[in-house]
């Protein structure tokens, strides 16, 4: 049976490393013409030289709007009109109080929902033109509670999901699916300096099989592994004062990931 991707041009965004590299190795084995984006140009080049399928890498900081619109552009006329957009290039550090991190909060609003957004914006019109095409964005399960010493990233996850939510209902009727995926902890360079045990954690690769099944499929939202899920809805329950405790390891000395 042909894969639900064979032919189709997919652009992965943060495709240079994790999650991203993964899904680009699954699409590819799927038949895929894949469109490489991240800001790493040779890693991209050396992910590139891996693959037996039409590819085209692009350099880009998403959260620049121009810079990721020509990114988008480049691929568009190396492979053609675009099936499916993978926003997947998002970043994440603890939210300090004493000074607030002030640079790397709005570093994570600008990469995780406005390079989203960017992103969106330079696929969307001809999509809607040819009316079809598929909107795929990687969230995370951190956007269901704000969590102490999260608030940035929590939070610009969350606002995330809503923009898409809206997106995807406004798009009812027009040819253009919306999928959100939200994983718990995944083994990427962006967890890797977590010294605390990361319950449920999953490789990239196991997260991309995810991920692919959840669009294949024409998820609207999809949440997994299951276990984090059930945890994350238990949390929101919990009191403050525990939520706060359980935390303050964490807090006392957070594992900080530099935002570069």
């Amino acid at each position: 049976m042909p894969s639900a991707f064979a032919n189709k041009v997919v652009i992965v965004t943060g495709a240079s490393s994790g999650i991203g590299r993964a899904l680009v190795l699954r699409l590819a084995t799927a038949g895929a013409r894949v469109g490489l984006i991240a800001r790493r140009r040779p890693l991209l080049d050396q992910l590139s030289g891996e693959l037996q399928c039409p590819n085209a890498v692009a350099v880009a900081d998403v959260g620049d709007r121009i810079s990721i619109h020509a990114a988008i552009n480049t691929i568009r006329e190396s492979l053609g009109p675009i099936d499916v957009l993978i926003a997947n290039a998002g970043v994440g550090t603890p939210t300090l109080l004493d000074p607030i991190n002030i640079s790397d909060v709005e570093k994570m609003f600008r990469i995780n929902l406005m390079g989203t957004i960017y992103s969106l914006e330079a696929v969307l019109p001809e999509m809607l033109k040819r009316k079809q095409g598929h909107l795929a964005v990687v969230s995370s399960l951190a956007a269901f509670k704000g969590l102490p010493g999260e608030s940035g990233y929590c939070a610009s996850k969350a606002a995330l999901n809503t923009y898409m939510e809206g997106l995807r209902i406004q798009l009812r009727g027009k040819g253009v699916g919306v999928t959100v995926v939200c994983p718990g902890f995944v083994n990427t360079p962006m967890t890797e300096v977590n010294d605390f045990p990361m319950p449920f954690l999953m490789s990239a690769d196991r997260a991309a099989e995810h991920i692919l099944w959840a669009i294949r499929t024409r998820k609207k939202l999809y949440r997994f592994p299951r276990g984090t899920s059930l945890l994350t809805r238990f949390l929101g329950i919990l009191p403050d004062w525990l939520v706060a405790k359980t935390m303050s390891d964490y807090n006392d000395k957070p594992p900080m990931n530099e935002l570069k």
